[in-house]
């Protein structure tokens, strides 16, 4: 592996993201995967340009493929490859070639028996059927422990054990249980499990946009979002870290992957910050802060986006309008943060020798920013998902053969179809492998089973604390909040494990019960459990995109990610703004535009006093008081009521006064 100071931000990428640990293979298995990740690619591109393909049918095309290349590309234990030999053809130990070559086989079963057979088995299923059923089941979770790792079919077994031996568990939880024929038939042969929304989601949509991403930054958009960032925000007082933040948020529109933007961007803009002295664990949460910021960020915001259409029924504009908001304080939060640090320790921007030439830039990549403006403007007019992204990847090609720098070959344009299916493996076999939690939720009830206990333990709580509050709060609104914090730790941890898709899948089965009894609307609900899944890639003691950056930062990594979850704090309140005040989202009922404009000022009023409550510096540096104070404030601010806009505003205006006062004093002198 190449040193920290060579290494690229491929080789960056496979090592902090577990969905991207290939073993070594030799030059036959490369040939022969490359070839089906190809195919892979070429397959998606056509169904959603010109084909018609029945659902399941789809479903089973793509598991197969994944399933198959996972076990080429992925040895059994991370970092270990085997030496070529006669048990280990091209790398690949020989197991791995059986099992590679009859996944597909035990995939395509279901799909290629008639409907009219699979409805009438459905259950009532043969041995045949099960026996299938079980090895499919088997193959998904070997499959996404080697893409993935431990956590994710770990917690699919745990679900599995619980379905089988329900009528065992503790109080509320406690359910008839099923035998292992009914399980296998609910979970495979139905639409409820492995072949559900999950998988069907991935194949349909996801894979398309990873695609799309992929081939948008070999033709030179990446590049282009990092110059125009550079132009906008590089001359100001640290400027490398507001050139971080800019680019992360323009990047995220075509990433949806906090690592891959962490690596990418990261690469040029921690060196540069470290260089105009921001600290090392600063700079490399600063970056990481920002390029989480990309799963949250429209258009594309990473699978667990689509999926969300798909629980919701809503069309994939409404949850590119909804998220534009809360994305937009993230990326506030997180430059209040960095100016007022660069203010505090006297920093400087970007020299003009440092900054890359507007009219050098618009000439060389002014045409990559075609097909993503395509994608959004079909998007927004209400294309589905699929057929939006098809004409964004068209777009893409034909402006890489167009343009006159850096053209786009047709070997290219094959390796890019390559790297967009290797991108795509590890979220496929998570689709799949929750697929099988999903089946035992809906088979066991087990999400109103929780909801009913969570709900009793925040009630329970929230009787105890509500009468010490001095009519502050009452009982109903103590445990609405208890439930929420509950919700969110329980996003947060569960984060720490499984990537982002599965862990809001997850919660939204089991905490969206929860949330919809105490009366918060769906969307709203489906946002809060998103938005913490989210932060999980920057909240220590696993933050996977702090430690890519601190990586290159050469810095600490639980500081660098305790330094990421300090600046993200203001999106870490937004999920509980858009529950208390769902008009922050605008697609939903009882939407206002007075609604969303007291929510909105108080957001950014919040957010423009928290940064300095933190970051411990406005016109000068701030005594604990005066940060305990605009904390409080910032706190009332963002809180989306009329009466808390007004005690925040009071509560602040003495300190706020005060540093108004010393800023006119510094700028006479």
């Amino acid at each position: 592996m190449a040193d920290l100071d060579t290494a690229s931000a491929e080789e960056l990428e496979r090592r902090f993201d577990p969905e991207l640990q290939f073993r070594t293979i030799g030059k036959p298995a490369l040939w022969i995967s490359g070839i089906f990740l190809v195919c892979l690619s070429l397959f998606h591109y056509y169904i959603a340009g010109f084909g018609v393909i029945r659902e399941l049918m789809l479903v089973g095309i793509h598991l197969s493929f994944v399933l198959g290349l996972v076990f080429l590309l992925f040895g059994m234990r991370r970092g270990r490859s085997s030496e070529p030999s006669w048990y280990a053809p091209a790398g690949v130990p020989l197991q791995d070639w059986v099992i590679a070559f009859a996944m597909p086989v035990i995939v395509m079963y279901l799909p290629l028996l008639p409907t009219q057979v699979v409805g009438m088995r459905v259950g009532n299923p043969s041995w045949v059927d099960v026996a299938v059923g079980t090895a499919m089941v088997v193959g998904i979770l070997e499959a996404t422990r080697r893409a993935m790792g431990w956590p994710l079919p770990l917690i699919a077994s745990i679900f599995i054990l619980y379905g089988l031996f329900g009528r065992w568990a503790p109080g509320v939880l406690a359910h008839p249980g099923a035998d292992w024929s009914g399980l296998i038939n609910h979970i495979y042969m139905t639409g409820q499990g492995v072949y559900g929304v999950a998988a069907t989601v991935v194949a349909r949509y996801v894979f398309l946009f990873v695609v799309f991403g992929v081939i948008a930054t070999r033709i030179g958009l990446g590049q282009l979002f990092i110059d125009l960032a550079s132009m906008v925000a590089g001359r100001y007082a640290g400027g490398p870290a507001k050139v971080a933040i800019f680019s992360s948020a323009m990047l995220g529109t075509i990433s949806g992957s906090s690592i891959a933007n962490t690596v990418t961007t990261g690469s040029l803009t921690i060196p540069a910050m470290k260089k105009v002295g921001y600290r090392p664990e600063f700079a490399g949460a600063v970056e990481a802060t920002a390029s989480t910021g990309g799963q949250i960020t429209p258009p594309i915001m990473g699978a667990a986006a689509f999926i969300m259409a798909e629980f919701l029924e809503m069309p994939y504009r409404d949850i590119v309008i909804a998220a534009a908001l809360p994305a937009a304080m993230h990326y506030l939060g997180a430059f209040m943060m960095v100016h007022l640090e660069a203010k505090k320790s006297g920093l400087r921007g970007l020299n003009s020798d440092e900054m890359p030439r507007m009219a050098a830039v618009l000439k060389t990549n002014w045409m990559c920013l075609f097909p993503l403006l395509l994608l959004i403007a079909m998007i927004l007019t209400g294309r589905t998902p699929d057929n939006a992204a098809f004409w964004g990847i068209t777009a893409c090609i034909v402006v890489g053969f167009l343009k006159p720098n850096n053209r786009l070959t047709i070997p290219d344009l094959a390796l890019a179809f390559r790297q967009g299916a290797l991108h795509a493996l590890g979220v496929g076999a998570a689709a799949a492998c929750v697929g099988i939690i999903i089946g035992v939720v809906t088979l066991t009830g087990m999400g109103q089973r929780l909801s009913f206990m969570v709900t009793q333990i925040a009630a329970d709580f929230a009787g105890t604390i509500a009468p010490l509050s001095m009519g502050l709060f009452t009982v109903q609104n103590a445990t609405l909040f208890l439930t929420l914090l509950f919700t969110a730790l329980a996003c947060v941890i569960m984060g720490c494990g499984i990537p982002t898709t599965a862990n809001y899948i997850i919660m939204v089965m089991v905490a969206a019960p929860t949330l919809t009894l105490m009366g918060i609307q769906p969307l709203a609900t489906h946002i809060f459990v998103f938005y913490f899944g989210v932060l999980a890639d920057i909240t220590p003691p696993v933050a996977l995109a702090a430690y890519a950056a601190s990586s290159i930062a050469r810095s600490n990594g639980f500081r660098t990610g305790t330094q990421a979850f300090r600046i993200a704090l203001a999106t870490v309140m937004m999920p509980f703004v858009v529950v208390y005040s769902p008009a922050m989202l605008i697609v939903v009922q009882g939407f206002s535009i007075h609604n969303l404009t007291v929510t909105l000022v108080g957001c950014i009023m919040g957010i423009m006093l928290l940064a300095p409550a933190i970051i411990g510096y406005m016109a000068t540096h701030l005594h604990a008081v005066e940060r305990i104070i605009l904390g409080i404030a910032a706190v009332s601010l963002i809180a989306p009521t009329n009466t808390s806009t007004v005690v925040g505003a009071c509560i602040a205006a003495p300190v706020v006064l005060r540093q108004a006062y010393i800023h006119v004093k510094k700028s006479q002198r």
